[in-house]
């Protein structure tokens, strides 16, 4: 599994530390996700220890994704491209107010952003994907795809627990 780490004593007396890695897709990082990867992701953060015990990584991460269109279920590849900000407080900070912010052991060796960067990529995501804005999906009956053709299916079965707001008129 590639670590997304920072050295927490280097970190204080520099002040700032680029990170850049390149995440393989088929890397632990992306287990239980349901993100599939074309390839490596780029990921370029700079770390910053603030004056106020906080960490704050700023960066992107850039990568192509291989999704399922949502309409007709074919194979679609789109461009990953997000900017990020993450932030992580002291344990023993607590909460103070920072409910978007990570937590972190202060008096570790080091700081892991993986876990933070995933959960980021994650929200981050698009998951209404379609091939085409003109895609006309699956049919509901017989599941053919009808950006390839038509089908012979006609007729629609409708719920009976909606046949009273069909047409209120009649009563």
């Amino acid at each position: 599994m590639t670590m997304l780490k920072v050295d927490l004593g280097q970190l204080g007396r520099e002040g700032s530390l680029p990170l850049e890695a390149n995440v393989p897709a088929e890397d632990d990082l992306w287990d239980g996700t349901g993100l599939r990867w074309a390839g490596g992701v780029d990921v370029r953060l700079l770390a910053t220890y603030a004056g106020t015990g906080e960490v704050v990584a700023r960066g992107s991460v850039r990568g192509e994704l291989r999704h399922e269109c949502t309409r007709c279920l074919a194979s679609v590849a789109t461009e990953f491209a997000s900017d990020l900000t993450v932030v992580f407080v002291s344990e023993a900070d607590g909460d103070d107010g920072h409910s978007d912010a990570y937590a972190f052991e202060p008096t570790g060796a080091e700081l892991d952003l993986s876990d933070a960067v995933r959960e980021e990529i994650v929200l981050a995501m698009d998951s209404y994907v379609v091939c085409d804005p003109d895609c006309r999906g699956l049919c509901s009956v017989c599941g053919t795809n009808l950006n390839e053709g038509t089908c012979d299916c006609t007729e629609v079965e409708t719920d009976p627990r909606w046949a009273a707001l069909r047409d209120p008129k009649d009563e």
